[in-house]
């Protein structure tokens, strides 16, 4: 079993992946380990596919090149590329060069000397846009709130080949790499790394895929949207009990007339909250209903090992 695996989703990044495949070569030799480098291409547009191609050629038995069928995201292009690394350790990073491949030296002495089961490359001083770095705040305040975590977490880690096991136990469509990991261990560490400005190109993730992540996060690893309902539920019901008992002493004592007005607010407020319990219980059917289906999370068009 070699000893460094590097998975690598690849999406638009055929101006960065020689540079990238060099420098991972580069710092294996350097840590004289034995290294092997997944790159998932997940239905790059551009020309990244021919580009890996001629990577393969030159440095065939470290390189395995996955080709997927649709864009699957970048968690399950992940999951795809752990499944044909057989490695000590696993490193994930991005294409884009962002993250220096030169730091995952910092994370693997950490991981070894603390005895950890992850460690991931945290940034002092992001160099996204405003925009996006407002958009990874939201993601990480969200998982923060959903499992507890106390520290970031970033697409930049290494972790054990037995962490990697356990992750793979998960079949899903809405994979959620940072999820399964906080499910499994606790053995988790943190180190501040550099963080570059992007060398071209710009960012895959929309705010629409900010969204959706969002979403999956909320809705596939917690249960507190139904909890909130319930809450509101209780909460709407004393407020509207409250209401009929002040209209009903009011006509009473004062023989104040109800008139439609108070109707048809009463009406309304239980008809909206009635959408929003609906509409959250529909969610919830609809990925259990997809889950059923037990539709594959990615689907692979070539692989070259």
């Amino acid at each position: 079993m070699k000893t460094l695996g590097f998975i690598v989703p690849v999406y638009n990044g055929e101006d960065t992946l020689e540079e990238l495949h060099l420098r991972i070569k580069m710092i294996a030799q350097q840590l004289n380990e034995s290294y092997q480098i997944v790159f998932v291409n997940d239905a790059s547009p551009d020309d990244s596919w021919t580009i890996l191609q001629n990577i393969k050629e030159r440095d065939n038995s470290n390189v395995t090149i996955i080709r997927l069928m649709r864009n699957a995201g970048q968690h399950n292009a992940i999951m795809c590329g752990l499944r044909y690394c057989p490695t000590t350790y696993l490193i994930t990073l991005d294409d884009d060069l962002q993250t220096p491949p030169e730091e995952i030296e910092k994370l693997l002495s950490h991981l070894k000397l603390n005895h950890l089961d992850v460690v991931y490359g945290v940034y002092g001083n992001k160099q996204h846009s405003k925009i996006r770095n407002l958009g990874s705040s939201v993601i990480q305040r969200i998982f923060a709130i959903v499992f507890k975590a106390k520290g970031s977490i970033s697409s930049f880690r290494v972790f054990t080949n037995g962490l990697k096991n356990r992750i793979l136990y998960y079949k899903t469509q809405f994979a959620f790499v940072d999820g399964f990991i906080h499910w499994e261990t606790i053995r988790i560490g943190r180190v501040e790394v550099m963080h570059n400005k992007r060398k071209s190109g710009k960012s895959g993730y929309t705010w629409s895929k900010l969204i959706n992540l969002s979403t999956n996060l909320i809705f596939n690893f917690t249960t507190i949207p139904l909890s909130v309902i319930i809450s509101l539920g209780v909460i709407f019901s004393i407020i509207s009990f409250a209401l009929s008992l002040i209209f009903i002493i009011r006509k009473l004592i004062y023989d104040v007339p109800l008139g439609y007005t108070s109707i048809v607010v009463i009406i309304l407020f239980s008809t909206g909250l009635l959408l929003i319990v609906i509409g959250i219980l529909g969610e919830y059917i609809k990925r259990l209903y997809l889950s059923v289906l037990n539709s594959p999370s990615y689907t692979v068009d070539e692989i070259i090992e």
